[in-house]
């Protein structure tokens, strides 16, 4: 039996191995959108100049993605000109609320571009001809999109053209599913995005065995507003509508059973608005003896697939999110459950970046559970009350994440958990909220790790984003990662004989011989 439950865990280190590509230290960490002073935008508009987006109505057969063209023509081409997508079309200065920059002028854009391109992207002759041709994926984000041109770089950005609107058929179409573990190991919960309030229709999942008879779950609905962001850019140029996010909870599942399901609203004039099919398998009986295969990692973030958000000067901000995203859809059918623990869009700020990164990981996440964890890029803001003093989620103090993405927590604003698959029982922590002894969420992790049956649940995991172990990777002196609360926690390691501990954050890939008090 033990060289079978050996077999297990190497699984799960094979996985991590093969499928995160780790980010080096020479990242440029700098959210793109961030590089852009539009609050600094003058209107510059050129009567000469112009952008033409074809086609301009996209999702005609169902799709939630689709790529469109711009033409672009500019009489005086400059080597920094660049393109943004803009999403609602109309974002001048009109639509800035007096909490965008409270006591001074409006300024006259005061909402960033969803992403951008330099015009001279794929066009290396545009100084010379002012013509250029550039591609864009556009997701259904509930909005219209327009596409603008800029001269002055980034920094100084003059406005010169607008586009005609391009937009979805059905922009508040239901899309970008995500499973994760409900509270019981029989339960799965199915959370998405849509446009629609419930005062515009009734959200459930339709859902049941492959090829019978379906039955229909009803879902709660979540959002939030500006006021709920605890700083900039999130409440400030980087806000934007998120729309509405439901959950609902399949309950009562048979172990290892292969489901349909689909996300449906019930407009009230009766008519029904449907997402396309998809599938999941329901997670093993606790303590099953059987091959279970999980993925974890960190940091992974967005990218743009047409190349969007690269500077003249700049790397891809996330170079390895779409290499792991598309290694894992294709490792998709020897994979059980995903745990992403940490610093999981680093859209810092920016809201619209959250719909793409969920756009990104929806062939995945729509599939099998997609469990998270927060990390700084999530929550921390200061004087706010995370743990860390900084402000590394660009305001949004934790509302994104516990908003779009379910976990069985028992108050999602303190992100630590337990969930039960297989044979492994999972005590996720949060390392944005104080875990030293004594603490409310240390308290939890002793409970968590207590509760863990070994004889059903051999495997004992534990996982946060920072450090908590022992790092050479990283910190200078060798020795130690996140130091708050680590001599106390290790003490429940070695009391409940903790197997594996996983951490994000480093962004690099480390493991450990077994280790205790530096030895």
């Amino acid at each position: 039996m033990k060289s079978f439950l050996s077999l297990k865990v190497s699984l799960i280190l094979l996985l991590l191995v093969h499928c995160v590509v780790v980010h080096g230290d020479g990242i440029d960490d700098v959210q793109p959108l961030s590089k852009i002073a539009i609050h600094r935008a003058l209107f510059a508009f050129h009567v000469n100049a112009s952008l033409k987006a074809e086609p301009v109505l996209l999702g005609t057969k169902g799709e939630d993605f689709q790529w469109i063209t711009v033409a672009l023509e500019c009489p005086d081409p400059l080597e920094d000109d660049w393109v943004a997508v803009f999403s609602p079309a109309k974002f001048n200065s009109s639509t800035c609320p007096p909490v965008v920059f409270p006591g001074q002028d409006a300024p006259h854009l005061c909402s960033a571009p969803i992403k951008y391109k330099f015009a001279n992207d794929s066009n290396a002759e545009y100084t010379k001809t002012g013509k250029a041709s550039l591609k864009f994926r556009l997701i259904n984000q509930r909005a219209d999109f327009s596409i603008a041109l800029f001269s002055g770089g980034l920094s100084n950005p003059k406005l010169l053209a607008v586009s005609n609107t391009v937009t979805f058929t059905n922009p508040k179409a239901p899309v970008y599913p995500r499973l994760s573990q409900g509270k019981s190991w029989n339960e799965m919960a199915v959370t998405w995005t849509s446009g629609y309030n419930i005062i515009d229709a009734v959200p459930f999942v339709e859902w049941g065995f492959k090829g019978e008879s379906q039955t229909q779950s009803p879902a709660g609905t979540l959002t939030f507003h500006r006021e709920a962001m605890c700083g900039p850019p999130a409440r400030t140029i980087g806000w934007r509508d998120p729309g509405y996010i439901h959950t609902s909870f399949l309950k009562d599942l048979w172990p290892n059973s292969l489901y349909t399901y689909k996300l449906g609203h019930r407009l009230f004039n009766g008519s029904y608005i449907w997402s396309k099919s998809y599938y999941f398998k329901s997670s093993p009986y606790p303590g099953q003896d059987s091959l279970q295969r999980v993925v974890i990692f960190g940091d992974m973030g967005k990218a743009e697939r047409d190349g969007s958000n690269d500077s003249n000067e700049d790397t891809n901000y996330q170079p390895g999110s779409l290499n792991t995203t598309d290694q894992l859809i294709k490792d998709l059918d020897n994979i059980d459950i995903i745990f992403h623990i940490g610093d999981i869009t680093y859209a810092n700020g920016y809201i619209s970046q959250w719909d793409q990164f969920t756009s990104q990981v929806e062939p995945i996440a729509s599939t099998i559970p997609y469990m998270i964890a927060s990390g700084n890029h999530e929550r921390d803001v200061p004087g706010t009350g995370s743990f860390f003093e900084t402000n590394d989620s660009g305001g949004e103090c934790g509302v994104l994440a516990e908003t779009m993405f379910y976990v069985p927590a028992e108050n999602r604003a303190k992100f630590w958990y337990s969930t039960d698959y297989g044979m492994f029982h999972f005590c996720i922590a949060d390392s944005e909220h104080d875990w030293r002894e004594g603490s409310e969420q240390y308290k939890f992790i002793e409970k968590c790790l207590a509760s863990a049956d070994r004889q059903k649940q051999p495997w004992l995991i534990f996982a946060a984003h920072r450090v908590l172990g022992y790092s050479s990777a990283y910190w200078k002196d060798g020795s130690f990662g996140e130091s708050m609360g680590k001599d106390s926690l290790q003490k429940l390691w070695q009391k409940y004989k903790v197997d594996i501990a996983f951490y994000g954050h480093v962004h690099n890939y480390e493991r450990t011989c077994p280790i205790y008090q530096a030895r």
